[in-house]
């Protein structure tokens, strides 16, 4: 049980760090058009990437509760 919580502690942290890492990167700076399209397309890139990056995350955590009680029954 106690593995069980420090590896949900540990999804938890890695969840937070994505979030900060992609809010750092999310920042568009002034340039020229073509620059800034590539800029908006990689933004959207890396948002898309850290929403599977959660998804991913919550569905380990899915599957940890269910282990956990198969286990326990």
């Amino acid at each position: 049980m106690l593995g069980d919580f420090l590896l949900l502690m540990h999804c938890m942290v890695s969840l937070r760090r994505r979030i900060k890492k992609l809010a750092t990167k999310m920042v568009i700076t002034s340039g020229n058009e073509e620059e800034k399209s590539n800029q908006e397309k990689e933004s959207k890139e890396e948002s898309i990437l850290a929403m599977l990056g959660i998804i991913g995350t919550i569905l380990n955590l899915v599957v940890i509760i269910f282990v956990y009680i198969y286990t326990t029954l």
